[in-house]
């Protein structure tokens, strides 16, 4: 039976890890994401349902599109098994029981998953096109807000710490919009903010703590190393690779994934 219950749990995490991929193509190509069938981006043939099941439709398709017959990027199936496994991970060490139900620890284990989306979906994207979009930022404010009424009302949690992280949502948005008034662009800094109160929200002070320690330590590691890959072929300025080269959004999700699984390890552990 637990057996079972993994299994459908993988499946889940694969099937949001397949949602991934087509928001990461689409959101920042401002396409629908909801609506729209999903497409072969090399012929846009619209693609059926066994062209589209997690993981099965890759391996039995060889890794190539039915209708055009061009290479499908493996990133597709790395993360849609990624996906299945960090859901199945959760799944564990959150202790849920099977066999006696908790209500709320299912309440919380969708918060999760809507937030690892959250997180899946930025660090891509930024990965991708060094941006924080902002249809990403509003659906991760969203689902924190009702995290927060969820916290509030059902657990009888502190009011008081979440308004403040309230209104550090509204000073960051103030900023932002007068940033974007004046500079006529959009103020990246000011996503990497929006994603650091996110976090807090969801996983504690004390795990932002852990993931600004692995975030700091992780760009330090990658300056280095950019830095003797191009001081070899030809001068590079620190500042440059700090500002044009290093995303940002990306490493401090990785750095909070990290973090969340550090510190629930250490408490099934305990």
């Amino acid at each position: 039976m637990e057996a079972i219950i993994y299994i459908i749990i993988f499946i889940i995490g694969a099937l949001f890890g397949s949602f991934y991929t087509l928001a990461t193509y689409r959101i920042p190509r401002h396409q629908d994401i909801t609506h729209t069938r999903s497409y072969c981006p090399k012929c846009n043939h619209k693609l059926g349902f066994f062209d589209m099941f997690p993981i099965f439709s890759y391996i039995f398709l060889g890794g190539k599109c039915r209708y055009c017959k061009n290479k499908i990027s493996p990133r597709y199936l790395i993360l849609e098994v990624f996906s299945g496994l960090i859901f199945v991970s959760i799944f564990f060490l959150m202790k849920i029981d099977i066999y006696n139900i908790d209500v709320k620890l299912l309440i919380k284990f969708g918060f999760m998953s809507l937030f690892l989306s959250y997180l899946f979906i930025t660090a891509w994207i930024d990965k991708e096109n060094k941006k924080i979009e902002n249809k990403v930022t509003v659906f991760g404010i969203t689902i924190s807000l009702l995290y927060i009424a969820y916290l509030c009302i059902v657990e009888q949690a502190n009011i008081y710490k979440y308004a403040m992280y309230m209104c550090f949502y509204a000073l960051i948005l103030i900023t932002d919009i007068t940033s974007v008034k004046n500079k006529k662009q959009d103020n990246y800094i000011a996503g990497i903010m929006f994603s650091l109160i996110t976090m807090g929200i969801f996983t504690g002070e004390y795990c932002i703590l852990y993931t600004l320690c692995i975030f700091i330590t992780m760009i330090i590691l990658y300056m280095c190393f950019e830095w003797m890959d191009k001081y070899s072929k030809e001068k590079v300025e620190t500042k440059d690779l700090l500002y044009k080269n290093i995303k940002l959004g990306y490493f401090l999700c990785i750095a909070n994934v990290i973090s969340i699984f550090a510190i629930m390890i250490q408490e099934y552990i305990i």
